[in-house]
């Protein structure tokens, strides 16, 4: 059980706008390219953050919470950042170490370094007070942001409490984003979010949007759940979780199948859209197409190849296009403003090409994502880079079959390899756009739009209201300047 921090009063958090109002250390112009790193405040400007007298600390919405963020390991401009977001959401920040502090943040620091810290510190500070404040990690903080209030005060968050996090966490803690919460690859309840995804693919396949988030935000909450769910009144208060979503988690607990699922796993409309989609350039519309025609499989499509395009002839199985039995994506950085092919691979006029006889397909698309200008609303699935799409015939073992139901078994097998060629400036911007699951990418750039009032894809994070681009030297920048805690790549599998 979670100690609850100084009580504040409560109520609904209120939109914030503190990030569009950000100063220059942390965006650059439009349409001026950024240079070096994050650029600082000016002196009188520093020294007025925080201070006692500014008019943003007397608008404290909670005067019972006085925050210190501890400097060390966050640097000064860092500190800045997060004091004037801390103040635009109405918490008090003091700007120096005193008695009136009652939560101390801080950042990469260790249980002993904090501690250490804190004894340093109460030996220098006037003796005024009893207790101390509660020595917190930074992720109080960002999920305090985040819910635009004072959040419970739990032993994961102290740094003098060096204890593993148990059971289910409290509902009202399972934050609704999924760029909010870590997502493993592998998690403790697998049977219960396939369930689930199955349902939002079939909904999917029948044009239902809506039925399609509710299943997939549902799925991944189940995801992110540091237990197994044993009890449907684990579920209470879990964000995304309606009452469909928890009468299919209550028959698979209860009888370890559900009726519904079964039905859609078996249905001869959801194998063969599933089969038909699994085709590179396929998508919905077309898979719906060919089976209202009466298309059923593979062979089928085969027979009719005026029905194909180019590349989804190529990745049809065959004696000379394989099935694609697994793809691949890879990203190339190329130097600022270069647009050429590699090397190795050679330079024709429709862009980036590789050996003869490798290649069964290639679509090349110029890039449109410079270095100054704001990526755009609406862009397309993979961004605006320059890239090229292939699927490679690679050699097949012998012996291993790949798919392929009549003839010989193939000696190749078809891979699908994406190259992308990233200036350096929007590489961490792109690094984070190729990595995660799709529901990931999408509950990210909702977050951006929804309690930021920002935009996000893999060419850039941009403000549209003070026309900024948002300068970033890696991915964890990018997390600082959304006020979210960092999640590795491991972790986004929402």
């Amino acid at each position: 059980m979670g100690e609850a921090c100084s009580p504040g009063p409560s109520g609904a958090a209120s939109p914030s706008s503190g990030l569009r109002r950000l100063s220059s250390d942390f965006r650059v112009p439009f349409p001026a390219p950024a240079r070096g790193r994050d650029r600082m405040l000016p002196k009188r400007r520093r020294a007025q953050v925080g201070a006692p007298g500014d008019p943003a600390s007397s608008e404290a919405r909670f005067p019972g919470v006085a925050i210190y963020l501890a400097e060390p390991h966050m640097g000064r401009s860092r500190r800045a950042f997060l004091t004037r977001l801390a103040l635009s959401k109405g918490f008090r920040v003091l700007d120096a170490y005193s008695s009136e502090v009652t939560h101390v943040v801080m950042e990469q620091t260790s249980a002993e370094e904090a501690s250490h810290w804190q004894e340093h510190r109460a030996a220098t500070a006037s003796p005024q007070r009893c207790s101390r404040p509660a020595l917190l990690d930074i992720s109080w903080f960002t999920e305090s942001m985040a819910a635009g209030q004072p959040v419970p005060v739990e032993c994961r968050h102290r740094l003098e409490v060096a204890a593993p996090r148990k059971g289910l966490p409290c509902p009202a803690r399972m934050l609704p984003y999924a760029c909010q919460r870590p997502t493993p690859l592998t998690h403790h309840n697998s049977s219960l979010s396939e369930a689930l995804e199955m349902l939002a693919e079939a909904a999917g396949f029948e044009g239902s949007e809506g039925r399609f988030l509710s299943f997939r935000r549902a799925a991944a909450v189940l995801k992110a759940l540091p237990s197994p769910v044993t009890a449907l009144s684990q579920l209470q208060g879990l964000p995304h979780f309606g009452e469909h979503s928890r009468r299919v988690v209550q028959e698979l607990l209860e009888q370890g199948v559900c009726e519904e699922v079964e039905r859609v796993r078996l249905s001869e409309r959801y194998q063969t859209m599933k089969l038909f989609m699994g085709i590179f350039g396929v998508g919905v519309k077309t898979a719906d197409r060919w089976y209202r025609e009466g298309l059923r499989t593979l062979d089928s499509l085969q027979e009719q190849p005026q029905r194909l395009t180019q590349q989804q002839k190529a990745a049809l199985p065959g004696p000379e296009h394989p099935s694609p039995a697994a793809r691949r994506r890879g990203a190339a950085a190329a130097g600022e403003g270069s647009c050429g092919a590699h090397p190795a691979w050679g330079h024709r006029d429709a862009g980036w090409w590789l050996p003869e006889g490798l290649v069964l397909y290639q679509q090349h698309h110029r890039g449109g994502c410079g270095h100054a200008e704001p990526p755009p609303r609406q862009s397309h699935p993979m961004d605006a880079f320059e890239r090229t799409f292939c699927i490679l015939g690679l050699p097949q073992p012998s012996g291993v079959p790949v798919g392929s139901t009549q003839g010989p078994c193939p000696t190749r097998k078809a891979v699908r390899v994406d190259l992308v060629a990233v200036p350096i400036s929007r590489l961490p911007f792109a690094l984070l756009g190729w990595t995660g699951s799709k529901h990931f990418q999408r509950e990210l750039r909702r977050f951006c739009r929804k309690e930021r009032g920002l935009w996000l894809n893999s060419c850039g994070l941009f403000d549209p209201e003070q026309k900024m681009l948002f300068h970033a030297a890696s991915e964890e920048d990018i997390f600082r300047h959304l006020g979210l805690e960092y999640l590795p790549p491991e972790q986004r599998n929402a």
